[in-house]
């Protein structure tokens, strides 16, 4: 297995695939690994190329394999999908692997340290907390709207309907409903408190970093999302462009055409969908707030797009302005408005 220069690994809970070549290209090995057999295969290997779909436990195996001084390669599952002949199983897909990374043109997924990791891990815990929540406000307006209490809606409304279920003295909830009700409004207290404690963890990680406190300068940008992209943009430097950066989020038209006509049509929403909702969520509040009637470019968007056109548009000049301020690792400098000189 000396003459091994690149391997691809197809990841499973237990069983990995291997396919491995030479440098002339010809299979060298192809065989399955358990799990607890995976590293000292590694281990005995010369530093190769290894190849990996960009899925779950990849970052780590990643670091791992790196440690043993390998150069390791996560690749999109979806750009690995179109080198699978024929067949589609894991010895296929390990062999896909092999080929796709020696593709020079085949795009990669930088290798998140264990730290970053973490960070994200941190915001989809909280991103999961929030989905509760907004199932248990919806099951509790649902089930006393069906006695005739309504109130606005918006969590921050949720209080008046659990003070009605601490209240013996309203009738309207009927006894056999009331103990029910009260259960999911004490665990909505509950997840309230642990969502909030997530968030004081994530803004303690943020102020540690640097590149948080270049973020958190740009207008529209809070702490959660300052913080996001730090630990799931590992490596802004693999983006050629902040328009590129914007791209891959999905903040821009999705193209579609032939014979040389290209249609644009809604944005791609492709890429990492937490990251598009809370530049959207940053760009709403931005036009919500004074600067969009005092910078002339939102003046001017807002004159001939819809609020919600012009908020993803927004968006998409945030991701490009983040993508900058994490190479150059600078805080937000806003453009200097040319004041027209008076007439003498």
């Amino acid at each position: 297995m000396k003459d091994v220069s690149i391997i691809g690994v197809d990841i499973a809970k237990k069983v990995f695939q291997v396919h491995g070549v030479n440098e002339a290209g010809e299979a060298t090995v192809r065989r399955a690994l358990r799990r607890a057999q995976v590293l000292s295969f590694f281990a005995k290997l010369r530093p190769c190329l290894v190849g990996l779909e960009a899925c779950g436990t990849a970052h780590y195996w990643a670091r791992e394999l790196e440690a043993l001084g390998h150069r390791v390669r996560l690749m999109p599952p979806a750009y690995v999908k179109a080198y699978v002949r024929r067949n589609k199983n894991d010895a296929a897909d390990a062999a896909a692997i092999c080929e796709a990374v020696s593709r020079p043109a085949m795009r990669f997924v930088a290798v998140k340290t264990a730290e970053q990791q973490a960070a994200a891990g941190l915001h989809r815990a909280r991103s999961l907390l929030i989905k509760q929540r907004t199932m248990l406000i919806n099951a509790v307006r649902g089930q006393m709207a069906e006695f005739g209490i309504v109130v606005p809606a918006g969590p921050q409304h949720v209080g008046k309907l659990t003070a009605l279920l601490a209240d013996p003295d309203e009738l309207r909830i009927p006894a056999l409903l009331r103990a029910a009700l009260t259960t999911l409004a004490e665990t909505l207290t509950d997840l309230k408190g642990r969502i909030a404690a997530i968030e004081r963890q994530i803004l303690e990680w943020g102020r540690d970093n640097a590149t948080y406190r270049h973020l958190i300068t740009i207008p529209g940008v809070g702490p959660i999302l300052a913080s996001a992209l730090p630990a799931m943009v590992p490596a802004p430097e693999i983006f050629r462009s902040g328009r590129d950066f914007a791209a891959s989020l999905g903040l821009v038209p999705r193209q579609d055409g032939t014979g040389g006509k290209v249609r644009l049509g809604p944005i791609s929403k492709r890429g990492n969908g937490y990251l598009r909702r809370l530049l959207v969520n940053g760009a709403m509040a931005v036009l919500n707030g004074k600067r969009a009637r005092q910078d002339p470019w939102l003046v001017k968007l807002l004159a001939t797009k819809k609020r919600k056109v012009a908020a993803v548009a927004l968006a998409n000049k945030m991701a490009r302005i983040a993508w900058a301020v994490m190479i150059r690792q600078e805080d937000f400098r806003p453009a200097l408005q040319v004041v027209p000189a008076k007439a003498a």
